[in-house]
This record gives structure tokens, sequence and C-alpha cells, in this order.
């Protein structure tokens, strides 16, 4: 089974991540490779910060890895808080302090658009690949169920009656963000590797 690294710290995003990439890799975490300490994420954009972070971790070890940044973006905002989605209120952050805040930063305004964005950068082989997925909703006025991370319990995805936080996993990762980017992801790696 092919090894991966995954760039992240983030337990949330590993189990996420394995969750979906189950049977056909074997997804390394930093910790198992004993690298603990922060990763760079200076950049503007999520395609530079997700590449970023792969390439610190690819100069590290040499080997093939990804890593993924994720923003929500709030039309009434202006895009907001987008690539500064994880510390929206300030560096150390809870997901309720920034919750809270966009929840704050919405009141009165009609328009609750809002879409997630995750982008992949993998470096296998020492080429460099980008993998995008998105999905569309609405920022709810009060958190709707206990389940998933980050903003999960504001938001509503479009066409569903649920919270992010309300789904079980595998519904959750069959519409999501992430889960539409490892799918293209997997779908790239079946191809690269002959693996299906």
């Amino acid at each position: 089974m092919q090894k991966l690294i995954f760039a992240t710290n983030n337990l949330h995003k590993l189990k996420e991540i394995q969750y979906l990439l189950q049977e056909k890799f074997n997804i390394i975490s930093l910790e198992e490779i004993g690298i603990r300490e922060d990763i760079p994420e200076t950049a503007d954009t999520l395609e530079e910060n997700a590449l970023q972070k792969a390439r610190f971790i690819y100069q590290k070890t040499q080997s093939d890895c990804f890593a993924d940044d994720t923003g929500l973006e709030v039309d009434s905002l202006g895009g907001a808080p987008g690539v500064y989605s994880a510390r929206y209120a300030g560096e150390n952050a809870s997901f309720d302090d920034n919750m809270d805040k966009l929840i704050a930063a919405l009141a009165g305004h009609e328009n609750r658009r809002a879409r997630f964005r995750t982008v992949i950068a993998l470096i296998i082989k020492g080429d460099e690949y980008l993998f995008e997925g998105q999905v569309d909703g609405i920022i709810l006025k009060e958190r709707a169920g206990k389940d998933g991370f980050g903003y999960d319990p504001i938001f509503l995805p479009e066409g569903f009656e649920k919270s992010f936080a309300e789904m079980d996993p595998e519904q959750k990762n069959a519409i999501s963000h992430r889960g539409r980017s490892v799918q293209k992801l997997v779908h790239f790696l079946e191809d690269f590797t002959g693996i299906n």
C-alpha cells in the first residue's frame, strides 16, 4: 500500500482524510514521523498555503506528501474569513471563538451565503499538483449539531436541512469541500500509481 505523508498536526483533519482514503493509501501523520513543529502558513491564498506546507514537509523528508488548506468564504464579508478561517478570532482562538465572531459579524445581514473551499497540494516524485473542492451553503444564526469541527455547526450546505455537524461522517464526506478535493486526489493517485 502506497505511503503518503499528510502535512498536518490537526487530528480532526487527519481522521477525516484517513476515513476518506482508507484501504487505498497508508496515510502517515507528522507525529508518526516525529515532526511536531508548526508548519508555516504565511501566504494570502489557500493554494499558496497548501503548497507552502507540502514543500516544507517534502524538503524535510524527501517523501511523497500532501497538505491542504481550507477556508470559509462569506459573501457579505467580502470573502472573509477565507484564508484566515482557523484564526479568525485570533491566533489561539477556539472553534467556538471563531463561530461567535462570525455570527456577530453577520448580525443584521440578509445575505448569509457562503462556501467552504479546500485546496490540496500533492508532491509526488518531486512534482506538484493542486486539487480543489468546494461546497456552497449558508451560515446559520445559531449552532446546530455536535459532530464535525471548525465551523461545521453553523454551516448548512445547499440542498440539505442539516448542518455539517448534524451529519454522520459518511454523509458529510460525500458532499464536503474536503471530500470533493480528496476524491480528485484519489482519482489522480489511482491513475498515477495504477491502484484502484
